[in-house]
């Protein structure tokens, strides 16, 4: 007889996200009344801007509230093309874009629909928690490929291309990148370029903080945009959750190459049938509507980078780069003599701020701080980080 709990299949393996379990456990000891400092949300603590909100509710009031094609509106498909050719350069059909539940779905959805048992997919290491165990999912093969802070946590080309095997299908490339804040320099995306045309390997390459970068030398690029026989081997993903503050929404997209396009719509229909109806609504708004509201959370975001640099650099022993994008540090903890998952524990018992372990990101020795938050948080979390340290 099958022992039903001990036969588990791909799916059934995965770890729970780690960055939702202690941005829950936080949550949890400040609803019990403990005075918790949040640095691990991974969304911006700005509302969601009225005129989306508003386009939301009229379509709720006009009945839209019944099922869109499995792959998004017709209209949202086509603003999210015209998105792709104004601001990013790539040239897609709205029939090669697909609207989902959330960019991470469309990252799971990209994955499972391409690749499968047998396949190898590079990771560059610092990674976000979710893609190991998406590509685990499909029943493929993660390969972690070591990048430094010294290198701007940038993929070499010539490490990718010493990674790259028989088997392997797909390369995940993450700028602005989680968790480290680091934004991929052009010329370095041109090199991974070529080598993915040369080894006919897929990019996914995962644009979800485009617009969060505070740096005039340090631009988004999006790979996709350097010539069509690159164009044809990469899945660009992108979303409304950060740049639009709407995490709650569960929406975001792709554009990939026709084969690959109708794959996907496909696993989707059977998976979500389409993503909410009157959430596209607004997702049509977002794209639409005026932009100042981006901006201006671009804009904070980009100061309290630099408060919380500036703050997190004075602390012996603590060590980061200064991030161009997203709204992440990353520090070197190493010097202080505790793993991560320990270093997090202790602070949030201890001295009541919540920060992410560096190990599931594949990143041992480091803790990733998120200030989408106040300056006042930021300034008196940091505070409590540099009395936790100062007692190790």
């Amino acid at each position: 007889m099958t022992d039903l709990q001990s036969n588990v299949g791909f799916m059934g393996r995965l770890a729970p996200s780690a960055t939702l379990a202690i941005t829950a456990k936080a949550k949890a000891m400040k609803a019990a009344g403990e005075d918790v400092l949040s640095l691990s949300a991974g969304e911006p603590d700005f509302d969601t801007p009225e005129h989306i909100k508003e386009a939301a509710v009229k379509a709720l009031r006009d009945g839209e509230t019944k099922y869109t094609p499995a792959a998004g509106t017709p209209a949202l498909r086509a603003a999210v093309a015209e998105k792709f050719s104004k601001e990013n350069g790539i040239e897609v059909e709205s029939s090669q874009v697909i609207v989902a539940p959330g960019a991470k779905y469309s990252v799971f959805s990209a994955v499972a629909a391409l690749c499968g048992e047998g396949d190898e997919v590079v990771l560059p290491e610092p990674y976000w928690v979710s893609y190991p165990e998406i590509v685990k999912a499909a029943g493929a093969k993660a390969v972690p490929v070591a990048t430094s802070a010294a290198d701007n946590y940038e993929l070499s080309p010539e490490a990718f291309e010493s990674a790259i095997t028989d088997r392997t299908k797909l390369l995940i490339l993450n700028t602005p990148g989680n968790p480290t804040g680091a934004v991929y320099r052009k010329e370095t995306l041109e090199k991974i370029a070529e080598v993915a045309v040369r080894e006919n390997v897929m990019i996914l390459a995962d644009e979800i903080y485009e617009k969060l970068t505070y740096d005039e030398e340090s631009p988004h690029v999006s790979i996709a945009s350097f010539s069509a026989e690159i164009a044809d081997r990469t899945i660009t993903v992108n979303g409304f959750s950060k740049a639009y503050s709407m995490t709650g929404w569960r929406l975001g997209y792709l554009a990939a190459p026709r084969w690959l396009a109708s794959r996907i719509s496909a696993l989707q229909s059977h998976t979500t049938s389409n993503p909410t109806t009157f959430a596209q609504a607004g997702a049509l708004a977002a794209l639409k509507g005026p932009a100042e509201p981006v901006e201006e959370m671009r804009q904070a975001f980009s100061e309290r980078r630099d408060l919380i640099h500036g703050l997190i650099s004075d602390i012996p022993g603590m060590n980061c780069i200064r991030p161009s994008g997203a709204f992440y540090i990353f520090c070197d903890i190493s010097s202080f003599g505790l793993p991560s998952q320990d270093f997090c524990a202790r602070l949030l018992e201890e001295n009541q701020v919540a920060a992410v372990p560096g190990s599931p990101f594949g990143a041992e020795g480091n803790i990733r701080l998120s200030y989408a938050c106040s300056d006042e948080v930021i300034k008196e979390a940091v505070a409590r980080i540099a009395a936790f340290t100062a007692s190790l």
